[in-house]
């Protein structure tokens, strides 16, 4: 009887092992599969990045008006993409505590149907004082193979000097082959 019962405990032993290591794949962190980032991830992390560059350059009572992201390529062309980016950096920033004027509200800027917000150089001071407005988001992105880079930056109207800039990418994957078709 005792021979019996020894016998079984390897079994027994190895059976409670399985689980043990079945239960911990569960625990959260213990995922060995890294996730791939998202387009709001690096947008979150890329405002964070301007707001700390912009530290101690931008006072509170500064405010910004946001352009919409360009294709590098073509300065005067945009598309779902690129106004997705604008928005969600926006928000981004607005989070983070800076002053962000929306200027879809207005008819100063230049808004092109399908395009967005363009903002021209030669009319920068006059943007500036028409929105009250000291600084500029900006961005443009570009299309690679297997993903899109991006770059943005906060830049003072009164002087063009970049205040924070931040540069990321991301993975090329359905939803953002879909933003960058555009109808024109």
């Amino acid at each position: 009887m005792v021979s019996q019962r020894f016998s079984r405990l390897p079994l027994t032993v190895a059976l409670l092992l399985c689980m043990l290591v079945t239960g911990c794949s569960s625990l959260p962190g213990y995922n060995t599969v890294p996730e791939r980032p998202t387009l709001l991830s690096r947008v979150d992390t890329a405002a964070e990045q301007l707001v700390r560059n912009a530290h101690g350059r931008l006072s509170p009572s500064d405010t910004i008006i946001a352009t919409t992201f360009v294709d590098v390529d073509q300065l005067g062309r945009s598309s779902t993409l690129g106004r997705t980016l604008t928005e969600t950096m926006m928000s981004k920033l607005v989070e983070q505590g800076l002053n962000v004027i929306e200027v879809k509200l207005r008819d100063s800027l230049y808004i092109e149907e399908y395009t967005g917000e363009l903002i021209l150089s030669r009319n920068v001071q006059r943007l500036g004082n028409n929105y009250n407005a000291s600084a500029v988001l900006l961005g443009t992105y570009a299309v690679a193979r297997g993903e899109v880079f991006v770059n943005a930056r906060i830049v003072r109207l009164a002087d063009q000097l970049v205040l924070g800039a931040s540069s990321f990418r991301v993975p090329m994957d359905v939803d953002i082959q879909t933003l960058l078709l555009s109808p024109y």
